[in-house]
């Protein structure tokens, strides 16, 4: 996926830019930077002398030297004093000066840490959203492979609303546990999709067909054969084209790269993965029932005996179809992340 979160120490990403939160001093400083130049070794501390002071917001690049990478770039964070101080816009500024460093210097991968929420003291939940504000903005008009690389939980951090509001979702809707007789019932849809009216108009309310029809249903294999709509890749298509968008506006809004995209595209048989179905649901900004309906096409449905279902569906019911918000959601509750 074109943006991931991921826990790991920064100096040991294999990718072609790794971002060090630098002193705005020639000098090695404490944490991140501190990593880097150890692993990096003193070549680099010899070129940064030789491009001397950074301004805050601002990024110069260097070489890795021993680090799997090819370069380096040097942001210098804001120091967080009360929010009145430009704290923001200099942060902002911080990952969009690294990331067109990265572009212009042709690279296709790069890995931040969480910039400014170490010795800085920058609001976390806040450094994380202006990250994923950032980042995301930049991927819906290039294409790189961008990684947020977290040390441990601590350094991650949801907005206390939001992670709350979830919470209490998933309090009041998961079922950790279940009989055998309410599982079997997983194994027969509730609903009969028909894609018939989903692909025409904008998004109408698919037919909704009940559980004793379907049941009452014969469903030996030629009628079953004979009553199949379209597969996932076929309805895909027809539903971005209802939309109007381009292709590209939809698979970077699902966090999905180009080359995913394209096997899709042109492979009407192929069977995504449940968190690509959904990356594109979202993207598409489907509700609920035509969540449900569209990622049957690819085999998939929706549990309240899975947190990830739960909190898929707690964004879809809130109306929030940002990947890379629910993606921090995701992370913070150790669920799997949507995209590729």
């Amino acid at each position: 996926m074109p943006l991931e979160i991921v826990r790991n120490d920064i100096v040991n990403m294999q990718v072609d830019v790794i971002v060090n939160t630098a002193n705005p001093k020639a000098i090695i400083g404490s944490g991140v930077d501190s990593a880097i130049h150890k692993k990096a070794g003193p070549k680099l501390i010899e070129e940064r002398k030789q491009i001397g002071d950074i301004k805050v917001g601002k990024a110069i690049i260097t070489s890795a030297y021993n680090l799997d990478a090819k370069y380096i770039v040097h942001v210098v964070s804001p120091i967080w004093i009360d929010g009145n101080h430009n704290e923001e816009l200099l942060l902002r500024n911080c990952y969009k000066e690294a990331l067109n460093l990265a572009k212009k210097y042709n690279c296709e991968s790069i890995a931040f840490p969480l910039l400014a929420t170490g010795n800085n003291e920058f609001p976390k939940s806040l450094a994380l959203q202006i990250a994923i504000n950032e980042i995301s903005s930049f991927l819906m008009e290039n294409d790189m492979q961008v990684y947020l690389v977290v040390y441990n939980k601590e350094a991650f951090v949801l907005s206390e609303k939001l992670f709350s509001s979830i919470k209490s979702y998933i309090d009041e809707n998961y079922i950790e546990e279940r009989s055998y007789e309410e599982k079997t019932y997983d194994k027969l849809p509730s609903r009969l999709p028909d894609f018939s009216s989903l692909v025409s108009g904008r998004f109408r309310k698919a037919k909704q067909a009940t559980l004793e029809e379907f049941v009452g249903y014969d469903y030996g294999l030629e009628n079953v054969l004979e009553n199949l709509d379209a597969g996932f890749s076929e309805t895909l298509l027809k539903l971005i084209d209802e939309t109007g968008k381009k292709d590209s506006e939809v698979y970077k809004k699902a966090n999905i790269d180009r080359r995913l995209f394209s096997k899709i595209k042109n492979n009407t048989d192929y069977r995504p993965s449940k968190t690509t179905a959904i990356a594109f649901a979202l993207a598409l900004e489907l509700d609920l029932n035509e969540t449900k309906d569209f990622i049957a096409r690819a085999g998939y449905a929706l549990s309240n005996s899975s947190k990830f279902d739960v909190i898929i569906e707690y964004f879809i019911k809130h109306k929030n179809y940002n990947v890379f918000e629910i993606n921090e959601a995701l992370f913070e509750f150790d669920q799997p992340l949507i995209g590729s």
